[in-house]
């Protein structure tokens, strides 16, 4: 028979009280994603109030206000946007709204008008249609106007007024080094 030698002169491997695992505590609560996949076709409206990341095709219109909408690099939008961020990797139709910003990457395209507080189009980039830089200030808006106004007046020193807006701004377009950008003034 096997039994437990008593040797108190040895000393003990292992702690009586050994300290329990606290694993590490998450900072922020992991952030939900909703996701169109890349076989999915949504034809009609959108609308919802967590982040929202499409791979497939949605036509109609999408209203996430309070949200981020993402397009990935598979999927196909022909609808309008009116979301918090929107995210532009794959192929979009229609015009958006944003309340924060807008980021078009090197491998997105967009077709339609745009209007946003902040905008970014990477290199390689495909945007066509008007761009509207809002501000919350009002006391920019005049001087964007009085740029515009300014404009009319000297076509010839169009780029230097619009350079002269957007420096004037706390908030404007940004495009990255290479980037074409294509719009129409309809005013």
């Amino acid at each position: 028979m096997l039994q437990p030698t008593q040797n108190s002169g040895s000393p003990q491997k292992f702690s009586s009280n050994p300290t329990p695992y606290t694993p590490p505590k998450n900072i922020t609560a992991p952030m939900e994603q909703a996701t169109i996949g890349r076989s999915l076709v949504i034809k009609g409206e959108v609308t919802g109030s967590e982040p929202l990341y499409i791979d497939g095709r949605v036509e109609g219109s999408i209203h996430m206000d309070d949200s981020r909408v993402t397009i990935g690099r598979n999927g196909v939008v022909v609808a309008n946007i009116s979301a918090k961020e929107v995210v532009i990797m794959g192929t979009v139709t229609g015009n958006i709204q944003c309340t924060d910003r807008l980021d078009v990457r090197s491998e997105g395209s967009l077709i339609g008008d745009v209007a946003t507080p902040r905008i970014c189009v990477e290199d390689g980039a495909m945007v066509k249609g008007s761009v509207e830089v809002r501000n919350a200030d009002k006391g920019s808006e005049k001087k964007q106007t009085e740029a515009k106004a300014n404009e009319a007046q000297k076509p010839a020193e169009a780029p230097k007024a619009l350079a002269a807006a957007a420096s004037a701004s706390p908030r404007s377009a940004t495009l990255a080094p290479g980037s074409k950008v294509m719009y129409n003034e309809s005013n």
